[in-house]
């Protein structure tokens, strides 16, 4: 079964005297445990397709799967239940609270699940752990470099074992070394933890990580093709 389905999904916003189609028959699927780049100049549709597969947002028609449910029959709060268990998002402007501990932000997806504070106290210190951030739990965004913040806000979207990470121009702030950083991050944990990862992304080099790249324009997808990563490429070269 596909982790992400969609079937003829249009967005039509009523824009002046033409309506707008931000999205204009998309089908898409991908399977567990893949790694995908979208990319597209802006005002191709990729952020709108984004935010329909992250439960953000509603089509106007068509049909959305994740995981085998259709989004389309839930109301908000079961949407928001499901972007919490099976979504993890990692955004470029980081989205942590500013007044509140590295710890603290990890654990908020585990708070509106009810989780016992010990648990989730335990659970994001092993998610900061594990992302090279041990000994900065107590230490604000504004103490962090911008590289680790990030590491932050994905120990945040890995936290609740969500299946799933929707990255939105995840290295946008960053300078080449952290981009590079944080990418080899997300190869790891789609190759070692199989996670599926789709990408946003307007930059080449960021979008060589994925596996496989689907390219939007008009609202449309005009190209859906895998992809071999640059290190793969050369361990190939070299064999």
């Amino acid at each position: 079964m596909a982790l992400i389905e969609t079937k003829d999904l249009y967005k039509i916003y009523d824009v002046g005297e033409a309506p707008v189609h931000a999205l204009d028959g998309v089908t898409a699927r991908i399977e567990p445990g893949e790694f995908v780049a979208i990319m597209g100049p802006s005002g191709s549709g990729k952020s709108t397709f984004m935010n329909i597969i992250g439960c953000l947002d509603q089509p106007t028609r068509g049909q959305y799967f994740l995981g085998g449910i259709e989004t389309g029959r839930l109301n908000r709060d079961e949407l928001a239940a499901i972007r919490n268990e099976k979504i993890g998002f990692v955004f470029q402007g980081f989205n942590l609270l500013p007044r509140t501990s590295a710890l603290e932000n990890v654990e908020l997806p585990m708070f509106y699940r009810s989780m016992p504070q010990a648990e989730r106290k335990k659970k994001a210190l092993e998610a900061l752990k594990r992302l090279g951030l041990a000994g900065r739990e107590h230490h604000h965004p504004n103490q962090l470099s911008g590289g680790q913040q990030q590491r932050v806000a994905i120990a945040r979207a890995l936290v609740n074992d969500a299946p799933l990470i929707l990255a939105d121009e995840p290295t946008g702030n960053l300078d080449t070394k952290n981009s590079i950083e944080i990418m080899e991050l997300m190869v790891r944990l789609n190759r070692d933890d199989h996670i599926t990862i789709v990408l946003v992304t307007h930059e080449y080099d960021i979008a060589a990580f994925s596996r496989r790249i689907i390219h939007f324009l008009d609202g449309r997808i005009v190209s859906d093709e895998p992809n071999i990563p640059e290190k793969q490429k050369r361990e190939d070269g070299a064999a």
